[in-house]
């Protein structure tokens, strides 16, 4: 799986903060736009393509009035606390514009989760990853998957529903593992993906496939790319990833006791090369390679094996108390 980068990630063991209050109540309302409109403290989030505009670090959020129309917009829910000028329970809807109304709107920067990820507060990270996820979803799901016939938007972005046969479609979400595995000499193992530049290296990944597991998942995926037999799949964490429609769910894992770890061996289409790294051995490559970064649930993970000999993490900064 090549999407190893994801966003905004829970710490492992640690619950995730919350970002916005999803009041999934409101999304039934039957007077919800004209209400909307109506409330002064109601922001907007806007997209283009994947991204959007971002000031000093935060999302850029318009009042509905900055817009020159508001067409199918999806309710995100409300803010938790005030924050850079939005009132602590502000309604939020996403909007998708095209090129030319959204370069009209804000010629200055925009910012997709990749780039920006990494620096926005919980509050922008939840409404980016919620709006992202239905926005992709929209995009892709517009015809009934029963009977082909074009549906309509229903509970404000949230579902789809067919008119012809009255089938209900509600967004997908995949899941997919993400693994730290480790030998007995306590070495981790990353691999390079195809779609990837030289010396780019991060965790084994893949989606769950039907009826399978997430251990299951673990030690499938890790033997597919790697030629592992990993033991001992331990959860984690876990993190939305919308792109487009992801639930990365981390774990760490054990090489099995008989299993040489001489003999792994990249699949040769998805993995190019393998490599094991004692915390020593990665610390000194920290410059060189191309590692998860600071949004990563793979970078979450390598931290919380590198710091557990009570040496820094991959910045040289934390260290284990």
């Amino acid at each position: 799986m090549s999407e190893s980068t994801v966003t905004a990630p829970t710490a492992a063991r640690e619950p995730a903060p919350a970002g916005i209050d999803r009041d999934y109540k409101t999304r039934d309302r039957e007077d919800l736009l004209a209400w909307l409109e109506a409330t002064p403290e109601t922001r907007v989030l806007v997209l283009r393509g994947g991204a959007t505009p971002v000031e000093n670090g935060a999302l850029r959020l318009f009042r509905w009035s900055e817009l020159a129309e508001v067409s199918a917009p999806s309710y995100l829910g409300r803010t938790l606390s005030a924050e850079n000028g939005v009132p602590a329970g502000a309604p939020v809807i996403a909007v998708d514009l095209d090129d030319a109304t959204a370069g009209a709107l804000h010629p200055g920067a925009w910012g997709t989760l990749r780039e920006v990820g990494a620096v926005l507060g919980a509050r922008d990270a939840s409404l980016f990853i919620a709006a992202l996820a239905l926005i992709h979803w929209h995009r892709a799901g517009g015809f009934c998957t029963r009977c082909g016939a074009l549906t309509e938007i229903r509970q404000a972005g949230w579902s789809r529903r067919c008119p012809s046969c009255n089938a209900e479609h509600f967004p997908r979400t995949d899941p997919a593992i993400i693994v730290l595995v480790s030998d007995a000499q306590d070495r981790i193992l990353l691999g390079s993906n195809a779609l990837w530049k030289a010396g780019q290296y991060s965790l084994l990944a893949g989606f769950v496939e039907a009826g399978e597991s997430l251990e299951e998942a673990v030690v499938r995926e890790v033997f597919e790319e790697a030629g592992v037999r990993a033991v001992a799949p331990e959860y984690r964490g876990s993190q939305a990833w919308p792109l487009p429609r992801s639930l990365m769910l981390g774990y760490r894992a054990r090489v099995a006791p008989d299993f040489d770890p001489a003999s792994i061996e990249p699949d040769g289409e998805e993995i190019l090369d393998l490599r094991w790294f004692s915390r020593e051995g990665l610390r000194a490559e920290v410059g060189t390679l191309t590692l998860p970064g600071h949004a990563s649930i793979a970078r979450k993970l390598l931290d919380e094996w590198l710091i557990e000999d009570g040496g820094p993490d991959i910045d040289g900064t934390a260290e284990r108390a």
